[in-house]
């Protein structure tokens, strides 16, 4: 076991290139050569490699006792993998479908998936999209961060205190910040610059139409 701990980065971009891989190899069997049963086992070995990821990150926490830029990073590839990796796909299978067909000489785009793609050339309707998503991702963000405050802190007061001076970040202790623990005080922190780069992001298509 201690090798885990030993090559865990590597163990890490092993499993991702696997993941990719199952992706790309998912689109191949569907498109190419027209085994979708065959395909869907690709999707599970994705999911699968997933959830080896979780584990993998949890080991590695369990043995070491601290948070550190390792599960940070796991973390950050799970939640996308279940979130705006979901949508990444989709396109992906979209992409992965016109390209294949057009090798192939057949059409495997439908006419709705062309609707699609004419939609998502529309600037207004990419920052209608944006701005919805970044309404949602701020009202999850807002309700888990405000469980994980309420977990760890005593009162109403002290939540206002935290608030008001943001200087706990700084310190990166989870006994200074209003998390319970160092594993919500990581996963806090990391949401948090995610999620503002995010907001940002989202917004610009607002902000700076295409």
């Amino acid at each position: 076991m201690g090798l885990i701990l030993e090559y865990n980065w590597e163990l890490f971009i092993l499993i991702e290139l696997l993941s990719i891989g199952a992706l790309i190899l998912f689109g191949i069997f569907r498109y190419f050569f027209n085994k979708p049963r065959l395909s869907i086992m690709f999707i599970f070995f994705f999911l699968f490699m997933v959830i080896l990821e979780g584990l993998l990150g949890l080991y590695v926490y369990h043995q070491t006792g601290e948070i550190s830029t390792f599960q940070i990073v796991v973390t950050v590839f799970i939640i996308y993998a279940f979130t705006f990796g979901i949508f990444d796909f989709i396109r992906l299978d979209r992409w992965m479908r016109r390209k294949i067909g057009t090798l192939r000489g057949v059409e495997l785009l439908s006419d709705k998936d062309y609707k699609i793609i004419e939609r998502n050339n529309n600037p207004k309707y990419i920052a209608k999209k944006y701005r919805k998503s970044s309404y949602i991702h701020l009202f999850i963000f807002v309700t888990v961060q405000a469980i994980l405050w309420i977990i760890g802190t005593e009162s109403i007061a002290e939540i206002k205190m935290y608030l008001s001076d943001f200087s706990w970040i700084e310190k990166g202790v989870a006994k200074e910040s209003p998390y319970p623990n160092d594993v919500t005080f990581g996963i806090g922190i990391i949401w948090g610059i995610v999620f503002i780069a995010d907001f940002i992001y989202s917004w610009s298509y607002t902000l700076f139409p295409k």
